[in-house]
C-alpha cells in the first residue's frame, strides 16, 4: 500500500463523512417516524432543536465529500508515475478491481450530496421545516452509499502495489477491445458531433422554458443528466482527439495533465457543477406548492437554472474552442 498525504486526507474524509452520515441516519429515522410540527411534545421540541445542529454538521461533511471527488481523481493522476505501464489516472484506477467502482460511486454520491445541500438550503428558508422529511429521507439513501464508497476506497488504496504492472489508457479507451469505454471510443465522429450539439440546444431550450413554466422541473432534471452523459461520451469520442491532435488517443484522464494545460479541469468542473445545479433545480420545483416556499422556490430555481445553463455554456464553449484551434482534421 502506498501512503501519501492525499491518500491519508481521502481516508480521513471518508471516515468522517461515513461516521456523520450514519450518526445522522439514526436522527433521520426519528424524523420520519415521529416528526409532527403540530405537536408540542418534548420529543418534537428535541427534534426541532437538534435538526439545526445535524443539518450544519451534515452540510460540512457532504461539502467535504464533494471535494473528495476532485482530490481522488487528482491523486490517481499524481500516482501514475509510480506504476509501470500507467501513463495517467486510467492505469492507476485500473490497477485493481476497486478503482473505477470507487470513482463511479463518488460521482453518484457527489450528485446526491449536492441535491441534499440544495434541499437543506430551501428547507431553512421555510418557516415550518417544509422539506425536513424529504431531505432526511434522501439522507437514508446517501448514508449506505457513503459506507460502500468508504469500503471500496479503502480496499483500493490497500491493494495499490507499486510492483504491479498495469495497463495504459490506450488499451482501455481503444476502438478495438470490448467494453463501454471501447464503444465510446469507436463512436463515429459525425453522429457524435451532431448529438453533442443537438443536446446543447435541447438543454438550452428546456432550461429557458423551465424558468417560465416550473412544472417542467422533472424534464430539466432528466435533460441535465442526459447532457452529462452525452458530454462525457463526447469527450471520449472526439473532443479528446482534438486536444491531443491524435486520432487514436481517446483517454479522458490525460486531459488533466500539465502537458495539456490541465484543460480537463476546465472542462469537467463546469460540467459537474452545471449537472448538479440542473438536477437540484428540477427536483425542488415540485415543492413550489408548499405555502411557506411559494416565494422561495422560484428564486432558488432561477439561481440554479442560470448556474446550470452557465456551466453547460462554459463547457460547450470551451469544447468548441478546443476543436477549432486544433490542427487535427477528422472530417
Amino acid at each position: 500500500m502506498l501512503m501519501t498525504p492525499a491518500i491519508v486526507a481521502l481516508q480521513i474524509i471518508a471516515l468522517s463523512v461515513t461516521g456523520m452520515a450514519l450518526l445522522a441516519s439514526g436522527f433521520a429515522w426519528k424524523i420520519l417516524r415521529y416528526w409532527n410540527l403540530a405537536s408540542g411534545s418534548e420529543l418534537q421540541i428535541r427534534l426541532e432543536q437538534r435538526t439545526y445542529l445535524i443539518s450544519t454538521l451534515l452540510g460540512f461533511a457532504l461539502s467535504a465529500e464533494l471535494l473528495s471527488l476532485l482530490l481522488f481523481v487528482h491523486t490517481a493522476e499524481s500516482l501514475s508515475s509510480q506504476f509501470v505501464g500507467a501513463m495517467c489516472a486510467t492505469g492507476v484506477l485500473n490497477i485493481n478491481p476497486f478503482g473505477f467502482p470507487t470513482l463511479l460511486l463518488k460521482i453518484t454520491v457527489f450528485f446526491l450530496a449536492t441535491l441534499w445541500l440544495a434541499l437543506d438550503r430551501v428547507d431553512h428558508q421555510g418557516y415550518d421545516y417544509p422539506l425536513v422529511r424529504a431531505k432526511y429521507g434522501l439522507l437514508l439513501a446517501i448514508a449506505p452509499l457513503t459506507v460502500v464508497e468508504g469500503v471500496l476506497q479503502t480496499r483500493y488504496f490497500l491493494d495499490l502495489e507499486p510492483d504491479v504492472i498495469t495497463s495504459c489508457c490506450g488499451s482501455l479507451f481503444s476502438a478495438n477491445p470490448h467494453g463501454v469505454a471501447a464503444e465510446l471510443a469507436g463512436w463515429s465522429v459525425r453522429p457524435a458531433l451532431a448529438i453533442f450539439y443537438a443536446m446543447a440546444g435541447l438543454s438550452l431550450m428546456i432550461g429557458l422554458a423551465f424558468r417560465r413554466w416550473l412544472w417542467l422541473g422533472p424534464l430539466f432534471t432528466v435533460s441535465s443528466i442526459l447532457n452529462f452523459g452525452v458530454a462525457i461520451a463526447a469527450i471520449i469520442a472526439f473532443i479528446s482527439l482534438y486536444v491531443y491532435e491524435n486520432p487514436h488517443h481517446h483517454c479522458p484522464f490525460c486531459l488533466l495533465k500539465a502537458g495539456y494545460d490541465y484543460v480537463g479541469y476546465a472542462l469537467y468542473l463546469p460540467l459537474f457543477i452545471a449537472t448538479a445545479a440542473g438536477i437540484s433545480a428540477g427536483v425542488i420545483a415540485p415543492f413550489r406548492q408548499i405555502a411557506s416556499l411559494q416565494t422561495v422556490i422560484p428564486v432558488e430555481i432561477q439561481r440554479l437554472t442560470w448556474l446550470a445553463l452557465g456551466g453547460f455554456g462554459i463547457f460547450y464553449g470551451l469544447a468548441t474552442g478546443l476543436m477549432l484551434r486544433s490542427s487535427l482534421i477528422l472530417f
